[in-house]
């Protein structure tokens, strides 16, 4: 089942949310500039500036490697920083639902 608040009007959003509802109760929430979502109430994902970022692993850091997916990183008064937690979701698993929801459990995986 899918929930989101009634204020999240977000396209990209939206189409990440529909992909992924096969997976389970996911939910969105605020984070920071952009958009979390949840399974079992733990982020496994975040959407900001449309782009999707998945909670990386030992086990699936290199798959994002081998796409050249960047960490998410946000700018701060003494420099950038990058939370190699979370990886750029590349443009060709995006175009993928099986790929993007096998992606995703992996991310799932990740957080329990």
């Amino acid at each position: 089942m899918l929930q989101e608040p009634d204020d999240h009007k977000n396209n990209f959003s939206r189409y990440i949310l529909e992909q992924l509802e096969p997976l389970g109760n996911l939910k969105i929430a605020r984070f920071f500039v952009g958009k979390s979502i949840k399974y079992q109430n733990k982020p496994f994902c975040m959407i900001i500036k449309n782009r999707l970022y998945f909670r990386g692993s030992p086990d699936s850091l290199s798959e994002y490697l081998n796409y050249r997916s960047e960490p998410f990183s946000y700018l701060r008064k003494n420099g950038r920083v990058q939370v190699k937690k979370y990886y750029e979701v590349p443009a060709d698993i995006l175009d993928d639902i099986d790929a993007l929801r096998t992606w995703a459990k992996c991310a799932i995986k990740a957080t329990l």
